[in-house]
């Protein structure tokens, strides 16, 4: 996906979210109440869209006599994943009813249509629309029904479902948001276990965005999931199934999924009759932290237990069910199988019986990699974590070795209280993982594709400025002809004449030094990019021969960036002035304010696009810098804060803890020359608008309650 097609979807969302959140907030509904029906019409928009395209694809196949022109049944269509809509289920259906008609009725009628000939979403979709204005209803449908949605492919539903999702966690929707695990955690999950065959089972499955993550990395490597895995899951809570259940359908994808408390309940049975217990080849999950209310009297002789009890205290309670379930993601591993899951920070170090457990799974061989995660990742909660990965298949070097990597200062803001990775940190942090397991090429090759996004960037930055000089030229040709206008009229105020003249001068003599930067700037460019054009650099020391040859270029292209915004500002400085001074009648006739406030707007537009090609460009040079800078030759080894391989004597001598920071130590300081004034205002800006958002929510809530009080 290009980083324009990611920003489109990233407009599409908030757009959608701002007007569904908008419709809530007039109905005075909660959150929960309107979590469900609205899920439920996104997944209703994009089944028609999966309908609509499915069916094109076999009117095409019966045209070119690929298939026999006849009546067409599901089979026809669960083929090229999607649903045979029941006319009555489909959202042209539903938009076209007359007006009058009842919108919440349709609706329900529609989700039973689907139940009926979809068994696996029985009783799953919602139908309480009946409960909703009809003219709420309406706007609702219609804001799904732009001309971008009605075109929109499975992975822009996909995403729009998810980010959904991921809204009404961070609003506590659903038991307190703890149903959505953060995509960054589930991707940094798949990337270690890389789960692409087999069973695939999370026994805590929300949502289901393990299964969907899972997905994504299976079709990433030009595979069918369907073909390749089966999904299996188990979810305490109802809701949080349907959820999961319809997270799935609108991926184009099937899951036996049942409810139950894992606590106490292995219910799944495979196709052949035999227990998950022992046969699962992918296990993730991010279960709920720190429970002790677990009857100890109802687990102590289950056979998930291979460890023993974590500890039970006087009510006959386990103290705390954490080891509860690292204990049972082990024991539902195949002998070949890997587990990858989300865990409290409390529990790598934690004392007493737990201690115990976990000095007996270490010596097992079988803990493989644990990542330390900065608070501030999930939406409702802000607690660190650590991601907790097993393999019962590790080779006979590595199996007395567990990789402690501490990605506490790896992450990307996204709003004031929520922190991400950038699919390139992931990226990273992987590459680091392959190096643990002796797989160099796959490092080699994360770097040569940064080498050749990096010339692709690069090749562009030339034309980004040429734009942005074009409407540079443009704005000062009229500025020009206007000082040369009013040079000789007496009835101007001379100083505010010698004013626009000296900024006009001062922004000549900034052009030239730009000039000369930017044609050495991009000669270099030039010259990088000519060797990389057919195959860029594949071995260890030709990539850190392209770094080097970049290093300058990307010190050049930081000075161009402050080079082009005082260019900006000098021209709208003067644009300013010229105005202030065409306010004297004389001087009117000879400047068009219009003209000239739409031409430095393109101006701001033109800078920013150029400004952002340099910043890729410099963006990609800093990726590979950080992967040669702590691995130079290529080959795993010990970086200071970062990652560690332990043996299993120095976990012992540690006390059996599994916390990365205590292994890694600590970064020496460096110096962030790459440190961006601009993106860090840009930041405050968004903590800003958060904080007014939550002010006028807080504002408004008060007001509701106020009135419900008569006051």
């Amino acid at each position: 996906m290009t980083a324009n097609a990611f920003h489109n979807i990233s407009q599409i969302e908030s757009s959608l979210w701002e007007a569904a959140d908008q419709l809530r907030a007039n109905s005075k509904l909660t959150s929960s109440e309107y979590c469900m029906p609205v899920l439920g019409v996104i997944f209703l928009r994009h089944a028609t869209n999966r309908y609509q395209s499915a069916l094109k694809a076999i009117e095409a196949d019966q045209l070119d006599g690929k298939m026999p022109k006849r009546p067409l049944g599901k089979a026809d269509f669960i083929k090229r994943r999607a649903l045979m809509l029941p006319v009555a289920a489909r959202y042209d259906t539903l938009l076209k009813l007359p007006s009058g008609a009842n919108l919440g009725t349709a609706l329900v009628e529609a989700m039973n249509a689907i139940e009926a000939d979809f068994p696996p979403l029985a009783g799953q979709l919602p139908k309480d629309y009946d409960r909703f204005e009809n003219k709420l209803l309406e706007d609702l449908l219609r804001s799904f029904d732009s001309e971008a949605l009605r075109h929109a492919t499975g992975d822009v539903f996909g995403r729009i479902y998810e980010y959904f999702l991921m809204k009404f966690a961070m609003q506590g929707a659903q038991d307190n948001g703890e149903f959505f695990t953060p995509p960054s955690l589930v991707q940094t999950l798949v990337n270690v276990i890389e789960p692409d065959h087999g069973v695939v089972a999370d026994l805590a499955c929300g949502s289901g965005g393990m299964f969907v993550q899972s997905s994504h990395f299976i079709e990433h490597e030009g595979l069918d999931t369907m073909k390749r895995v089966t999904f299996y899951g188990q979810e305490k809570t109802a809701t949080t199934i349907r959820l999961a259940k319809m997270n799935l359908a609108v991926h184009g994808l099937e899951g036996d999924i049942l409810e139950a408390n894992t606590f106490y309940d292995d219910l799944h049975r495979l196709q052949d009759g035999r227990s998950l217990w022992g046969n699962v080849d992918f296990m993730m999950a991010n279960p709920p932290f720190n429970v002790d209310m677990v009857d100890a009297e109802r687990v102590k002789d289950d056979r998930r237990l291979p460890f023993g009890l974590p500890g039970v205290n006087k009510d006959k309670r386990v103290s705390n069910g954490n080891y509860l379930w690292i204990s049972y993601f082990h024991s539902y591993l195949s002998s070949t199988g890997r587990a990858g899951f989300v865990m409290s920070s409390q529990a790598s170090s934690a004392g007493h019986g737990e201690k115990e457990v976990r000095r007996k799974l270490i010596q097992t061989g079988d803990v493989d990699v644990m990542v330390a995660i900065r608070s501030n990742f999930f939406y409702t909660r802000t607690v660190p974590c650590e991601l907790w990965h097993f393999d019962r298949s590790k080779p006979a070097e590595r199996k007395d070795q567990v990789l402690m990597l501490d990605a506490r200062a790896v992450y990307r803001k996204v709003t004031r209280k929520i922190y991400d990775f950038s699919p390139e940190q992931q990226a990273n942090l992987a590459a680091i993982i392959c190096l643990y397991r002796g797989q160099q090429k796959r490092f080699l090759h994360l770097v040569q594709d940064y080498v050749a996004r990096l010339a692709i960037e690069a090749a562009a930055i030339a034309p980004a400025l040429t734009q942005f000089e074009t409407t540079l030229t443009t704005c000062h040709t009229p500025l020009a002809a206007f000082i040369d206008s009013v040079r000789t009229l007496d009835a101007l105020p001379p100083d505010k004449r010698q004013s626009v003249a000296e900024a006009l001068a001062e922004w000549m003599s900034a052009a030239t030094a730009y000039a000369t930067d930017r044609a050495t700037l991009v000669s270099g460019l030039a010259a990088f990019c000519k060797p990389l054009a057919k195959v860029p650099p594949q071995t260890n020391d030709a990539q850190h021969k392209a770094r080097q040859a970049f290093d300058p270029l990307a010190e050049s292209a930081r000075g161009l960036i402050k080079q082009i915004d005082l260019l900006y500002k000098l021209a709208a400085r003067t644009a300013q002035l010229a105005q202030e001074l065409a306010t004297v009648d004389a001087a009117a006739e000879f400047f068009d304010r219009r003209a000239t406030s739409k031409l430095i707007k393109q101006l701001d537009e033109e800078r920013k696009a150029a400004v952002e090609q340099l910043r890729a460009a410099a963006y990609l040079h800093r990726q590979i810098a950080w992967l040669q800078d702590r691995f130079p030759q290529a080959v795993m080894q010990d970086v200071p804060g970062l990652c560690k391989v332990v043996t299993r004597a120095e976990i012992e001598a540690a006390d059996w803890s599994l916390t990365p920071g205590r292994f890694v130590g600590v970064a020496p300081a460096e110096v962030d020359e790459d440190f961006d004034f601009e993106q860090t205002l840009r930041d405050i800006h968004v903590e800003l608008a958060d904080l007014n958002r939550e002010a006028v929510d807080l504002a408004a809530k008060i007001q509701e309650n106020f009135e419900e009080l008569g006051v």
